[in-house]
């Protein structure tokens, strides 16, 4: 089972760049000239991801609400 904070990538060669995707958050795919460019873009694409998320939740919930840790 993974962590909470964990995701997983998949990425290939594709040509001349690398492209991947996260497995949990549609939506969350990149490129980059190398493979650890790809995985630095797609480590900042899913941090970006997850915070609009967390804004869009708290906007849609109002002024008062609880926030609690849930573990798949």
């Amino acid at each position: 089972m993974s962590n909470l904070n964990d995701y997983n990538a998949v990425i290939r060669k594709d040509g001349d760049w690398w492209i991947g995707w996260i497995e949990e958050v549609p939506g969350v795919n990149c490129q980059g000239h190398n493979r650890d460019e790809l995985i630095s873009n797609l480590k900042e694409a899913l941090a970006e991801a997850i915070e609009l998320n967390r804004e869009e939740a708290r906007q849609a919930a109002g002024e008062s609400f609880e926030e609690i840790a849930i573990q798949a």
